[in-house]
C-alpha cells in the first residue's frame, strides 16, 4: 500500500472536545493518568470537558456511554488502574471494563481511548502512569481520523 493511499488522523486538537472519565480506585495512579492526559490535550489545543470521576473501572463504560449519548464530546479518554490481587477479580474487572468501553465505542461511533492500566503490582502501575498521555493522543488521532473519513464519505456522495 503506497503512502498516497494511506489515511491517518492528526494530533491537532483545535475544534475538538475530549471528555475524560476516570476511576477513583487506585487514585494515586489515576490522578497521574489524568494529569498526563490533560497536558496532552492542552499541548495540542483540544478542549477538555471537566473530568468525570467514578468509583472504579467497572463504572467507566456506562459513564462513557452517558457522555457520548449527550453528544458533547468528539472522543472519550477512559482512565483507571486495576492491580492484580490474590483472586481472579482482576481479570473480571479489567476484561469487562475493556469489553464495555469497546462496545460503547462501536455502538456510538465515538472513539473511546483505553487508558486503563492492568498491572501485577503498584510499582508497575507507577512506572506506567504516563499512559494517560498516550490515551489522550489516541483520542485526538482517532477523532480526527473519523472526522476525515466522514468528510471523505460525504464528498463521494
Amino acid at each position: 500500500m503506497g503512502e498516497k493511499s494511506a489515511q491517518r488522523g492528526s494530533l491537532d486538537g483545535r475544534g475538538l472536545t475530549i471528555a475524560l472519565v476516570a476511576a477513583r480506585y487506585n487514585l494515586d495512579i489515576t490522578e497521574k493518568l489524568v494529569e498526563g492526559a490533560l497536558e496532552v490535550l492542552a499541548e495540542h489545543g483540544a478542549a477538555a470537558a471537566p473530568v468525570i470521576w467514578v468509583p472504579g473501572c467497572m463504572e467507566l463504560p456506562v459513564t462513557a456511554q452517558a457522555v457520548v449519548e449527550r453528544g458533547s464530546a468528539d472522543a472519550v479518554v477512559a482512565l483507571g488502574c486495576v492491580i492484580k490481587g490474590d483472586t481472579a477479580h482482576f481479570e473480571h474487572v479489567a476484561g469487562q471494563c475493556a469489553a464495555g468501553l469497546m462496545q460503547v465505542s462501536l455502538d456510538s461511533g465515538i472513539p473511546i481511548a483505553f487508558g486503563v492500566l492492568t498491572t501485577y503490582d503498584h510499582a508497575q502501575a507507577l512506572a506506567r502512569a504516563d499512559k494517560g498521555r498516550e490515551a489522550a493522543e489516541t483520542a485526538l488521532e482517532m477523532a480526527n481520523l473519523l472526522r476525515t473519513l466522514g468528510d471523505a464519505a460525504l464528498a463521494e456522495v
